[in-house]
């Protein structure tokens, strides 16, 4: 077959790349990384909607679904990191008609930093900011050359903008627990011991501030003169950017890690430009903040049980909620919660009714009551992401398909609530 090449954006990671083409005659992805043309390429698909393993309609699908959900005194509507602004948005409102638990994806990864965001702020920017102005890139406890792999070439390290002209003008560090694929490209490498990532920051901090003297000649594995010559790089830096991913979220300190990290920031700040931000995983988890944030004032961990919105992080996050068996029912919605939750999360979902809403069959397919398959985003159904950055992006629809999208589904969901609610 000839090749039609259009050009989409790509939903897998944060990155959102907005440069790749699709072969829309022969269903493959041009230009992608390793990771988007796993997701462009022809897959196993979930073939249709499912009650307990027969095979049904979508109406019928969705009519069990609304009343599981209806019926619930507590349900659990989590995920919603692999679809768009626009599914994310009836979430909400579902989630708050049948009084139950938003939770999404950021609650088991970034969630501290958006702890670390309330109590002190951040010094943001875009990473068009970082493609055309940062001289100086820190890339801490994130490997993008294995979870973003297009985000050195496009954003950080070898991007050529506006002021950087060659990878010479720009100085990488990678400040890691070990020697990643990340760390050979960088200028300067730092291996830490785990969990020194607090001390390590506050150390900058002080010397900095020109209070060397309060700093040993060693924290968490790092020689005095190295965090000196770090804090000299930082300092003397026209517009620096840190990068931090799971490595600082999810070690010892957690949001507390990344509060000190923005003190840092803000310290540099006095002297030269810096920001600080998150290297986002899954293509619209910044987008399963944000609806929330625009429906109910709150990001993730929100419950509705009592007819208004709660946030308790260690209280209503998911994995907090399927321990202490506080649901009886859940919704799942392009996530997999069973191949990565612990093993007792894992055993209440199996005891209450699951719902499932994605394009592909995974580990959460097998403890599910009613599947329901959906269209891939950016190739099947159109739709709003933002970027890891905040930016928001407009997906395509560049095939045609019988499968329903994730808001048309959840469009006729909240319907049958609605209708079931009376």
């Amino acid at each position: 077959m000839a090749e039609e090449l259009v050009n989409v954006i790509c939903t897998f990671c944060g990155s959102v790349c907005d440069d790749v083409l699709f072969d829309v005659e022969n269903y493959k992805g041009k230009k992608f990384c390793k990771l988007g043309s796993g997701k462009f390429s022809p897959k196993e698909r979930i073939k249709s909607p499912m009650i307990d393993g027969k095979e049904v309609s979508y109406e019928e699908a969705i009519e069990k679904a609304a009343e599981i959900l209806v019926n619930a005194k507590r349900p659990l509507l989590y995920g919603w990191a692999s679809t768009v602004n626009e599914a994310i948005r009836l979430g909400v409102i579902l989630t708050e008609k049948v009084g139950g638990i938003y939770d999404q994806c950021a609650s088991v990864c970034h969630a501290p930093g958006t702890l670390a965001l309330i109590e002190e702020g951040v010094p943001g920017g875009s990473l068009g900011e970082i493609k055309n102005r940062a001289d100086m890139v820190v890339f801490w406890g994130s490997n993008p050359l294995e979870a973003h792999p297009r985000h050195p070439m496009r954003y950080s390290v070898r991007a050529k903008g506006l002021l950087i002209k060659d990878r010479k003008d720009r100085k990488v560090v990678v400040v890691d627990v070990r020697k990643t694929k990340s760390a050979n490209m960088a200028d300067l490498f730092i291996k830490i011991k785990p969990g020194y990532d607090y001390p390590i920051i506050s150390a900058l901090r002080a010397i900095i501030k020109g209070e060397e003297s309060a700093v040993p000649s060693e924290v968490g594995g790092v020689k005095k003169e190295l965090l000196k010559e770090l804090a000299d790089m930082m300092v003397n830096a026209k517009y620096g950017a840190v990068l931090y991913g799971l490595g600082v979220t999810q070690s010892r300190g957690r949001d507390r890690n990344i509060e000190n990290a923005i003190k840092l920031i803000q310290l540099l700040n006095r002297k030269t430009r810096w920001i600080i931000w998150p290297m986002r995983g899954h293509y619209n988890v910044v987008g399963a903040g944000e609806v929330p944030a625009w429906e109910a004032g709150y990001t993730y961990a929100i419950d509705f049980s009592r007819g208004y919105p709660r946030f308790s992080p260690g209280e209503f996050s998911a994995n907090e909620v399927l321990q202490r068996k506080d649901c009886d029912a859940a919704l799942i919605i392009a996530s997999d919660p069973v191949a990565h939750f612990p093993r007792a999360s894992v055993a209440h979902l199996k005891k209450i009714p699951v719902i499932q809403i994605d394009p592909f069959p995974n580990m959460t397919t097998l403890v599910s009551n009613v599947v329901i398959p959906s269209a891939v985003a950016g190739i099947e159904a159109e739709g709003t992401a933002y970027r890891m950055d905040g930016i928001p992006f407009r997906v395509k629809k560049v095939v045609e398909t019988e499968y329903w999208s994730d808001e048309q589904i959840l469009e006729k969901m909240l319907e049958k609530v609605d209708q079931l609610m009376g």
